[in-house]
């Protein structure tokens, strides 16, 4: 792995755990770790995109409390949207 995809992953986990949004936090960092490493450069882009959205729109996006709007409606929002059903899963058992 180059030296810049690697310290852009650290950065984007980085910023996932620490929205300042405790559920959005949680839900963001372990996804991040879960997922960045495996993600194209593309998806990377989208995602730190979702990034700069408000932590109240995004955990709502991500909840499925309403919809995300079309310009964020990408597969890694439908990859949290699953993420967190999982996750949610898990900790209810």
């Amino acid at each position: 792995m180059s030296e810049a995809r690697e310290a852009r992953l650290k950065k984007l986990s980085f910023r996932a755990w620490r929205r300042g949004f405790k559920e959005a936090d949680i839900i963001l960092g372990h996804f991040a770790d879960e997922h960045l490493g495996r993600m194209s450069d593309a998806d990377l882009d989208i995602f730190e995109v979702l990034l700069e959205v408000p932590d109240h729109d995004l955990y709502g996006w991500i909840i499925e409390r309403e919809p995300a709007p079309a310009d964020f409606d990408s597969e890694i929002m439908k990859q949290l949207n699953q993420f967190y059903k999982t996750a949610y899963k898990k900790i209810q058992s």
